[in-house]
């Protein structure tokens, strides 16, 4: 069966997990999820994660982060999918939960949180929101 959207995919596993009160997770690797861990990993969404090499074959093992017995990420929404792009401008990206969330967007100058993409002034595609 072939995956139609890998993010969302990872965005799950992590929901998961977190539910379940894993630690630890490893998934497939790609450039676009490596690039969404390090903005969790830069605003502490997450504990830490790391690209590992085992049979020819790149996994992202990823520390999830806790908080007195809870997940620190509380709810993780994909925004933009395959079926429908959400593309916005640096103006145009709203607050998530009035600044205490993040929104992860898709930027010609790479994929950064929406507080960053603000900054810069330059919109994209809205990947998911943090909460």
């Amino acid at each position: 069966m072939s995956m139609q959207d890998p993010v969302a995919d990872m965005l799950t596993c992590i929901r998961n997990a977190q539910m379940m009160g894993i630690q630890k997770i490893s998934m497939p690797h790609s450039n676009l999820k490596n690039e969404i861990l390090k903005v969790l990993l830069d605003e502490g969404f997450i504990g830490s994660f790391e690209v590992v090499e085992a049979d020819k074959k790149r996994k992202l093992n990823v520390a999830l982060k806790y908080y007195q017995g809870r997940p620190v990420i509380e709810k993780i929404k994909r925004v933009s999918r395959p079926a429908l792009r959400v593309y916005k401008g640096y103006d145009e990206i709203a607050k998530v939960r009035g600044g205490l969330g993040i929104a992860i967007v898709s930027t010609p100058k790479g994929v950064m949180s929406d507080k960053t993409a603000r900054a810069q002034q330059v919109g994209g595609e809205v990947l998911c929101t943090v909460e």
